[in-house]
């Protein structure tokens, strides 16, 4: 598999008053495309702010973060904002959909972006909604749809661009055990299927163990980076 993500010696420190606090102490870490990667440790361990900086919204003190080949760490913030729009796909624990919007609106809103026309936008959202099992759903608001159903727009939403790269934090988060094997069993259908790479940032055991290589974070350091062969087995949605 080719590379699609290299770290080298990355470092980040946040400064809260006269207190430095370092997040990340030299990070080196390749992953390749079609890779379905979990990022775990307790909090302040150094997993999200290493997601942030993957998802081109914080940038290293030091080091560099190559993306497909380029380095993409030190890029101006409008370039950023290309980054995200068409080549990294985002889920969060919160879902973040519009209240007052349909699932289909919700979808299309990424793509109102990029300039494609209504019909085009149309068909592209019923697809990838299609794709995560809500095609029954096009038109109910988040309120009408249970946190499994909602967290599932998200995931359509963050595909709806066909982006390459999947960055998923705490994505199970806010759902019952039940409903979080099935949306991880979708982020596995979705790997395995669509050849998407997938980081997922998670403290749950259990929730990791649906990855094939789980790495480990501890006050900014990995201590553990392994590929495991007993992955949980993917269940239909």
């Amino acid at each position: 598999m080719s590379e699609l993500i290299r770290v080298e010696d990355v470092h980040k420190t946040y400064r809260m008053g006269d207190v430095e606090v370092p997040a990340l102490r030299g990070i080196n870490l390749t992953i390749a495309h079609g890779e379905f990667v979990a990022v775990m440790g307790s909090s302040g361990s150094g997993k999200s702010t290493l997601m942030n900086i993957l998802g081109c919204l914080d940038r290293p003190n030091t080091g560099k973060y190559f993306l497909e080949g380029h380095e993409v760490g030190s890029l101006k913030p409008d370039q950023w904002a290309y980054i995200r729009n068409k080549r990294i796909g985002f889920v969060f624990q919160g879902f973040n959909l519009l209240s007052r919007t349909t699932a289909l609106e919700n979808v299309e809103l990424p793509m109102m972006y990029n300039g494609f026309a209504g019909q085009e936008r149309h068909q592209r959202a019923i697809e990838v909604l299609s794709l995560v099992g809500l095609d029954k759903r096009l038109d109910h608001t988040p309120n009408q749809l249970s946190g499994g159903q909602q967290q599932r727009v998200a995931i359509a939403r963050a595909l709806v661009n066909r982006p390459p790269l999947i960055l998923a934090d705490e994505p199970t988060g806010n759902l019952d055990s039940a409903t979080s094997n099935e949306i991880m069993a979708l982020f596995q259908q979705l790997n395995t299927g669509q050849g998407i790479t997938i980081i997922l940032v998670t403290h749950e055991a259990d929730i990791a163990a649906y990855a094939r290589r789980q790495i480990i974070f501890r006050d900014g350091l990995v201590i553990s980076d392994r590929v495991s062969e007993q992955v949980i087995a993917k269940m239909e949605h």
